[in-house]
């Protein structure tokens, strides 16, 4: 297919978890390098799993902080009972699984153990949104929207390498519960090239345009820098802002971008429902504005298996489909 042309072939690997372009820059594991990191200057930290320390890069902190590492099993409802539980003491808990089993399986643990009575738990979910090829199954394409009803729990979706690496030490020192959409194995790095720093809570302008504004968090930021490079070539002025916390929404840095006359469109590795989209539209209505919002975003359905090139494009995640999206809505 056309769209995998320019990409070496599909792999195994390539099917679970890999978003980097064959030619980007990335960073290994920069979440678990982070959380070991974290846990050299503060003692509090612990690291859980549910058998899936490798593949949620926990391993690398297992390896550095062997005496604070906890292998759970595969049962998600005991991790987040026993992270609760370190919470109480006094501990700062980073509990890893897949973004569908923390919001499927154990959600009225996390509800009630963790999220009422305001915990410092943090919750890592592998494989958010469309980051696997895996089918319905471990796709968690409505996590965002099961997860922002649910009141004291903040929501990050970080976009790169350095978006986590920052993160990880501010939601440690977060007081409450956190959930955290993580990107795993090698990790593009963009944002470095925009004299960007995570800031939890803020959204951030990384470029200006006259034409265009992007609103995007997670991979889709990354995405929507490169559409935005492509679009200037057809003469096209895009800004894009990226708003890596979901919850609590920086409303007054995006509506302040979205109160022109500019195109506005979202961009979210996630369901059109619940999600990013959600939270500017219900920003901007309680506001009064009146800007249109066009969302690029999954569809309201269960999605596909395959290599996720293929699927971006199918999508409409890729950098191409977002293009071809923009151009057809300035017409």
């Amino acid at each position: 297919m056309t769209t995998t042309a320019t990409r070496k072939g599909p792999s195994t690997s390539a099917m679970i978890a890999s978003i980097a372009e064959p030619d980007q820059r990335t960073e290994t594991a920069p979440f678990g390098h982070a959380l070991a990191a974290a846990a050299e200057a503060d003692p509090r930290i612990v690291g859980l799993t549910a058998d899936l320390g490798k593949y949620t890069d926990m391993h690398i902190f297992a390896k550095a902080h062997p005496e604070r590492f906890f292998q759970m099993g595969m049962s998600e409802q005991l991790l987040f009972g026993a992270a609760a539980g370190m919470a109480e003491t006094g501990l700062v808990p980073f509990a890893s699984t897949y973004s569908v089993f923390a919001a499927r399986r154990a959600y009225d643990f996390i509800a009630l153990d963790i999220a009422e009575p305001g915990l410092n738990v943090n919750v890592v979910g592998g494989l958010p949104g469309l980051t696997t090829g895996y089918g319905p199954s471990h796709q968690a394409t409505e996590d965002m929207a099961i997860f922002r009803g649910l009141p004291n729990l903040t929501i990050v979706d970080p976009c790169d390498a350095l978006d986590l690496a920052q993160a990880v030490p501010q939601l440690a020192a977060h007081e409450g519960p956190t959930y955290l959409r993580l990107l795993r194995g090698k990790v593009p790095l963009v944002l470095d090239e925009y004299d960007y720093a995570f800031e939890l809570g803020k959204a951030k302008v990384l470029r200006g345009g006259a034409d265009v504004v992007l609103v995007s968090s997670g991979l889709m930021t990354m995405r929507a820098l490169q559409a935005a490079d492509a679009l200037a070539r057809h003469k096209v002025d895009v800004a894009v802002v990226h708003s890596p916390t979901i919850k609590p929404f920086d409303a007054e840095t995006v509506l302040r971008e979205l109160d022109t006359p500019r195109l506005a469109v979202t961009l979210e590795n996630h369901t059109v429902i619940g999600g990013l989209f959600s939270a500017v539209a219900d920003a901007a209505v309680r506001r009064g504005l009146g800007t249109r919002i066009v969302p690029i975003a999954l569809p309201d359905e269960f999605l596909d298996a395959g290599a996720l090139p293929t699927l971006h494009d199918r999508y409409g995640l890729s950098k191409d489909r977002i293009v071809e999206r923009v151009l057809a809505e300035l017409g």
